[in-house]
């Protein structure tokens, strides 16, 4: 805290969990904010960090050694000066995926100023390929995500920006009390999002107003990527701050179109916009559909729209059970994963609030400390909080914000990568869900790409299919384990899996080990019925 109450100060910042060095664990990139002070440019507002205090972006290679004995030992080392990564700006979010196809994932960090494209050389370094790309984007965004929109091969980029902040003209904003506080983002003006087309040379063209990006915008938080309606194409739900919500429709010709106020996604069930930071969209009830799931402001709740199945959404937060718990808390990061591997998905909330009124507690220098927030499936019919039976680690309160999920010691579970604004990270490691069988799958293109934007069909016998979708983003300024970690319960016969890939192509695999990670690599499955090419048996 400089003191000063920029907005900036409580909006940071994520992290990344993902396989930087393909040695098949997941390593952590962590984005660090700065000191911010009054001055005439973001440039001369930054202050030297404090002696001992090199505070920057830090990458964390993970060592994990797994003993005769099956244990499993965890131990993380800084390689961010070995890596050649130089960010030091005022950092705000992550995104990954491998935007040039050389089968290494590649990052892209979001700041209050400019933004950094970072390319994975292969090597264990990255190399800043902002100029070159593009991307730069001078603004301030948060969230972010890679999409390959037009569906050639290569990934395209959303860029979620927030608002106009001018450091040398603060205003000033008060509480209920007359106490000076943080303002809300509606004293400033918000800005348009961007959407970069790669044109598979390493650059990227700015293809947000042909695409009709920036024909709807607020102020965005959270960003994530589904095809929402099932026609093929991928979708992009925005998490606007105080403001209605974005539904972009993809018309499959290069452009978008904003439903999200027809589809029912755009405000609750009250007509309200809301204060909405983090998203995720999964099939939660296992009908075949994505839902959609918004963290929000402290008396809002958190939404959870549910899918029809043709793109429209009605709100069920109360009906689900999600409302009366959420009222109390400030939403960040979130996820929707099997914490416990039944074969539904749970809902993970990381909370903090962002005004000094929320919180009384007057001897607290930073005073927006809060829980967060487990919530446990019941099979698809509503959620009940279990945060109280979850362990020491959820008792913590601290002003949670970015949350990144993966299976960091690959033993069958989700765990959760926590960031706190002004406070230490915490890895929160699953002792649950390995108890159960479970199916571990590492979806790639012909080209070893992870293939986001597939969509993973599971048929367990006689039991309805699950499904699931290779992704990254979603979340809070985070982006988490592009593999896909299905839950099966107590069933102990391999299911059967089928690869919806971006291009509509369609491949089946039988026979997969259970309780291990596979590989499916488009081209290598079988045709779906057909037990001929690429069978398990």
């Amino acid at each position: 805290m400089s003191g000063e109450l920029y907005l900036a100060e409580i909006m940071g910042a994520g992290a990344a969990l993902f396989d930087y060095d393909n040695d098949g664990d997941l390593d952590v990139y962590l984005v660090q904010g700065g000191m911010l002070g009054p001055g005439k440019t973001l440039a001369d507002a930054v202050f030297p960090p404090p002696p001992g205090r090199d505070l920057r972006d830090r990458l964390f290679r993970n060592d994990l050694v797994v003993g005769e004995d099956g244990e499993r030992r965890l131990r993380f080392t800084d390689v961010t000066e070995a890596s050649g990564i130089r960010a030091q700006g005022y950092g705000m979010g992550v995104a990954t995926g491998d935007f040039d196809n050389d089968g290494f994932t590649d990052l892209y960090v979001t700041n209050f100023g400019g933004n950094q494209l970072l390319r994975n050389n292969g090597d264990g370094t990255f190399s800043d390929t902002t100029e070159k790309s593009g991307t730069g984007d001078p603004g301030w965004s948060v969230s972010a995500a890679f999409i390959d929109y037009d569906r050639d091969g290569w990934l395209d980029l959303y860029v979620g920006d927030y608002v106009k902040l001018d450091l040398a003209k603060q205003k000033h904003c008060y509480s209920t009390s007359s106490a000076l506080d943080y303002c809300t983002p509606l004293v400033y003006e918000p800005t348009p999002d961007r959407l970069y087309h790669n044109r598979g040379d390493g650059s990227f063209e700015d293809a947000s107003d042909s695409a009709g990006i920036t024909q709807a915008f607020g102020a965005a938080l959270g960003v994530v990527v589904a095809d929402v309606n099932g026609d093929g194409w991928p979708d992009i739900y925005v998490a606007n701050d105080a403001s209605p919500n974005q539904l972009w429709i993809n018309q499959g010709n290069g452009t978008f179109r904003d439903d999200a106020m027809m589809a029912g996604a755009a405000v609750n069930m009250g007509g309200a916009a809301e204060g909405s930071m983090g998203v995720d969209a999964a099939d939660y009830d296992s009908d075949g559909d994505v839902d959609l799931f918004t963290t929000n402001l402290t008396a809002e709740t958190n939404t959870l729209y549910v899918n029809d199945g043709q793109g429209w959404f009605e709100d069920r937060t109360i009906t689900m059970g999600l409302a009366a718990p959420s009222n109390a808390y400030t939403g960040f990061g979130t996820g929707w994963y099997d914490f416990d591997n039944d074969g539904w998905l749970d809902l993970f909330v990381a909370n903090g609030a962002v005004a000094i009124k929320a919180l009384s507690n007057t001897s607290d220098p930073f005073p927006l400390r809060q829980t967060n927030q487990l919530f446990r499936s019941e099979a698809g019919r509503g959620f009940s909080e279990v945060t109280a039976d979850a362990g020491p680690a959820l008792r913590l309160s601290e002003v949670s914000r970015g949350a990144a999920f993966g299976d960091v010691d690959n033993d069958g579970d989700t765990d959760i990568l926590v960031t706190n604004d002004s406070g230490p990270v915490h890895l929160l490691l699953n002792q649950t869900g390995s108890r159960a069988s479970w199916l571990g799958l590492r979806v790639v293109d012909a080209k070893g790409c992870d293939a986001l934007g597939a969509r993973v069909e599971i048929r367990p016998a006689s039991d309805p299919p699950l499904w699931r979708r290779v992704h990254t983003d979603g979340s809070y300024a985070s982006a988490s384990d592009p593999r896909v970690l299905v839950g099966l319960g107590t069933r102990r016969a391999s299911p059967t899996v089928l690869v919806h890939w971006p291009d509509d192509q369609v491949e089946e695999w039988r026979n997969l080990p259970l309780n291990r990670y596979s590989t499916l690599r488009q081209g290598e499955g079988d045709e779906p019925g057909s037990r001929e090419k690429g069978s398990h048996d």
